[in-house]
């Protein structure tokens, strides 16, 4: 009987830290939490309706993947804004994304180019003045789809947590919007050269892609960088 108490306990510990981690998640999308800022861990608490122990159980999770950093007798705070990192995200999408097309082209079938296709037409037909948020994340779907037909299920894990890094933490408001046109270009020609199971050009096409991005991505977090520089306050 005490047994079952005690799993019974567990088991709601449990929940309400994932409620906890799935809150405070939802919290980075939003841009209530940005990066740099002091967690006030009480407070999330109170608005999540939680007790602080499932709070800071969440806030361990979100340490260990990078969103959260913990200073003794300082508390917890929001990771800092760093170039550095988002150019060695893209740069982790250089290698893992193109190495996975040789299997996505092996095992990809009518049903799999199907799926592709959606999510291609998908990420087209988002509306653009709504990129930052719908067209955003399309973008990221037709990625993770290219890459979940591989199959290759811990690189498609280590890509998912890249994307959750470039877009929870940093928001994806680096992204320039001249550059949407060129984004349903290459997306087409990827397709097509999966389509035609031609490995070669799909990789050099998905790497040029990539390297393009993460060009106009630097380029401008660059800019806003100085712009913030600069201003009076």
């Amino acid at each position: 009987m005490k047994t079952n108490k005690t799993d019974k306990k567990t088991k709601q510990q449990e929940d309400s830290s994932q409620i906890a981690y799935q809150g405070i998640r939802h919290m980075l999308y939003t841009k209530e939490l940005v990066p740099g800022q002091k967690i006030a861990y009480r407070d999330l608490a109170e608005k999540l309706q939680l007790s602080p122990t499932p709070i800071i159980q969440a806030l361990k999770w979100l340490e260990l993947q990078g969103f959260v950093t913990h200073e003794a007798n300082r508390g917890y705070y929001m990771a800092p804004f760093s170039l550095e990192e988002i150019e060695e995200l893209y740069e982790l999408r250089e290698l893992v994304e193109p190495s996975l097309i040789p299997a996505t082209i092996q095992r990809i079938d009518k049903e799999g180019l199907g799926e592709l296709k959606d999510a291609l037409d998908a990420h087209r037909s988002a509306e653009r003045e709504f990129y930052l948020k719908e067209r955003l994340f399309k973008n990221r779907e037709f990625h993770m789809t290219l890459a979940s037909l591989s199959r290759k299920t811990t690189q498609i894990r280590l890509l998912q947590n890249v994307f959750d890094m470039l877009f929870l933490k940093y928001g994806g408001n680096y992204f320039p919007m001249a550059s949407l046109t060129s984004t349903d270009q290459e997306h087409q020609e990827v397709y097509d050269a999966i389509a035609l199971r031609s490995m070669e050009h799909a990789q050099r096409v998905l790497k040029n892609h990539l390297t393009n991005v993460k060009i106009q991505v630097l380029t401008s977090v660059k800019k806003i960088l100085a712009e913030q520089e600069q201003a009076p306050f």
